[in-house]
């Protein structure tokens, strides 16, 4: 067996037990998961209550108002990514540890997005009914949901390693991660309208996983030198 061979198993090892012990402190700190889940509800509940009842102006308005609650309930969950390691000195032993830091940096992002894009992906169906959209919608909309949300946490991460201890640091990394988050919004939810409205959408779909793809195979090196940065 090559060394390079004896590496593929240690990598992922280190990412797996990165993302399980976030995934642990998510589960010993409930609020964090809830308090962005919750947002997202109500935004998309409130929403057609201001707007009113009409069924063709609901149908019309729900795969944006659902996006956008989305991409602002992700960003409210993104501040802690890093801050709770920043603050009790384990962002020191990230950045020290023999593993490579952009796989210590996917694991605590892929832990982010199942503690926070997963459920919204999930409670979407509920809240698609406030907007009268059939089945087969919201299928491409939850399609949407799952490959936008991963690039929204990705994206996020370059974010929230930049403004790892700064003082309001939530402001900036909203100002941060807007333009970059602003294309996934736009795609999903033409992709969403495009399929209520019975037209071709499937190229918003492969525009979403290429932007996904994307942002995988450069977000973590660019979060990692963003920590690196922020440490000094």
């Amino acid at each position: 067996m090559t060394d390079s061979q004896r590496e593929i198993p240690g990598l992922f090892s280190g990412l797996v037990a990165t993302a399980r012990r976030d995934l642990l402190l998510a589960w010993k700190r409930p609020g964090d998961v809830l308090n962005p889940l919750f947002f997202f509800a109500m935004v998309c509940t409130l929403f057609p209550l201001a707007i009113g009842p009409s069924a063709e102006q609901l149908e019309f308005s729900g795969p944006g108002v659902l996006w956008v609650a989305a991409l602002l309930s992700t960003l409210l969950s993104l501040n802690s990514l890093f801050l709770s390691d920043y603050e009790d000195g384990s962002l020191d032993q990230l950045l020290v540890s023999p593993q490579p830091l952009p796989v210590l940096v996917l694991g605590k992002t892929l832990a982010h997005w199942l503690t926070s894009g997963v459920p919204l992906v999930f409670v979407s169906p509920i809240l698609a009914i406030t907007y009268r959209m059939p089945l087969s919608v919201v299928t491409v909309m939850m399609l949407t949901l799952v490959l936008g949300t991963i690039s929204l946490s990705l994206l996020g991460s370059i974010g929230a390693a930049l403004t790892v201890g700064l003082h309001r640091g939530t402001a900036l990394l909203s100002l941060l991660i807007l333009p970059l988050a602003m294309p996934v919004m736009l795609l999903g939810a033409n992709a969403v309208a495009l399929a209520a409205n019975n037209d071709v959408y499937t190229t918003g779909i492969w525009a979403l996983a290429a932007y996904a793809i994307g942002s995988l195979s450069l977000a973590p090196y660019a979060t990692a030198a963003a920590l690196r940065i922020s440490n000094e």
